[in-house]
């Protein structure tokens, strides 16, 4: 019967501030959808650094009949070159680091670049153009670098270039899209916070002849207190529902259904499982900044 008179007097008081009771719920649900958005946008880099990083390659390119750096000035790379750089990769020190060798000479090199440019480049390109290279898969990915400075400057390499650099722009893009929302998401949490403190102290004002006659008969400050707070708590349950509703529709629509179509070299993207991690921590998220608000409100009403 007690619980029940609490929940009662906690319905009551949504139905008596309605307007801003609504107002609690949309902007509870706009600010956890800026949460879930940055939480996505998170495991969506970690997925794609992972994805990106146990297939990307360090390239080292031979000089070719075109090279113009320093390294290259006696032309296209020899044979003696070429042996010295696959000795240098087979040696103590760095046979380790690399879990995978490929080598690619100048016209099986020349033949890979006719086939994606197309056959009418047959006539304009030549093999001693592109220049042999050697594609090395690193163990640790992290360790590119020392390939890079094992072979930068040296005699018959053009270029040694590491495929993950050029992901880092798109990374460091995500990374700021992922502050953008956390700031987002942090005012708007605060105006939620201040919103829920200015509904449930109206709330109280309404009530005062009540919340009085409760005192007169000995009720205690945690009964009087625990509908106000429920008010609240059921405003922001209902604001996170709804922003956890949005975020499951906007993986689902927005990325399984048009950006993996819309682009196909990104083969790995937040799904349903990643949407589980993080609907409770949104729901969580609105019912303790809702009770917390809500029972620093009230309790500063009564000792006023």
């Amino acid at each position: 019967m007690r619980a029940g008179l609490v929940f009662g007097e906690a319905l009551s008081g949504l139905r008596r501030n309605a307007s801003m009771v609504i107002s609690v719920v949309l902007v509870t649900f706009v600010s956890l959808t800026f949460v879930g958005a940055a939480m996505l946008m998170q495991l969506q880099i970690g997925t794609m650094r992972t994805f990106w990083a146990d297939r990307a390659q360090v390239q080292i390119y031979m000089c070719s009949s075109l090279s113009q750096v320093p390294t290259c000035a006696n032309g296209v790379a020899t044979q003696e070159q070429i042996d010295g750089v696959r000795a240098k990769l087979d040696s103590d020190s760095l046979a380790p680091l690399i879990s995978d060798l490929q080598f690619d000479s100048a016209e099986q090199a020349y033949q890979d670049a006719i086939d994606l440019l197309g056959e009418e480049y047959n006539g304009i390109l030549t093999a001693d153009q592109i220049g042999a290279q050697f594609r090395i898969t690193l163990a640790d990915p992290t360790k590119s670098a020392v390939i890079s400075e094992a072979f930068s400057g040296s005699d018959g390499v053009e270029e040694v270039k590491d495929q993950l650099q050029y992901l880092e722009p798109l990374f460091s893009a995500l990374t700021v899209a992922t502050y953008v929302a956390v700031g987002i998401a942090g005012l708007m949490l605060i105006a939620a916070v201040l919103l829920i403190s200015t509904t449930i102290r109206l709330s109280a004002y309404a009530r005062r002849r009540e919340l009085g006659i409760m005192r007169l008969v000995g009720a205690s400050n945690r009964f009087i207190q625990t509908p106000f707070i429920l008010e609240g708590v059921f405003a922001a349950l209902i604001g996170s529902v709804l922003a956890s509703v949005a975020v499951v529709a906007g993986v689902q629509f927005g990325v399984q259904d048009y950006l993996r179509s819309r682009i196909p070299f990104v083969a790995t993207w937040v799904d349903t499982a990643d949407v589980l991690v993080v609907i409770p921590v949104l729901i969580g998220i609105g019912i303790v900044l809702a009770a917390l608000s809500a029972g620093f409100a009230i309790r500063r009403w009564l000792r006023a």
